[in-house]
């Protein structure tokens, strides 16, 4: 596989992802990231733990979806993410999604 025919396998599929999330976004209530996935969910509880002086968060999440195009299953009933790093957590808030009139994801 040619790097051109790669990078177009990538946006193809980063277009697929795109329009998956953008047909399931409303069923979800929550949006989390974490710094390495984007998640979708419906319930999340982020918990700030500090043993013995190093800081990290334990994010819990049900009813998910994961934003990983490598990733065949991306609904997921439990997740469990820990990290050292920052976690975002947003309420949505239903909005419209619609595909951008140009660029790659026409």
């Amino acid at each position: 596989m040619s790097a051109e025919d790669l990078e177009q396998y990538e946006t193809e599929m980063e277009l697929q992802l795109y329009r998956e999330y953008r047909d399931i976004v409303g069923q979800f209530a929550y949006v989390v990231e974490t710094e390495r996935r984007f998640y979708l969910c419906n319930a999340v509880d982020v918990q700030v733990r500090n043993p013995e002086g190093d800081m990290y968060f334990e994010v819990r999440m049900s009813d998910a979806w994961v934003w990983d195009m490598y990733r065949p299953a991306r609904f997921v009933k439990n997740v469990r993410v820990v990290t050292f790093k920052d976690v975002n957590v947003e309420e949505l808030d239903k909005p419209e999604l619609r595909l951008p009139d140009e660029g790659p994801f026409q």
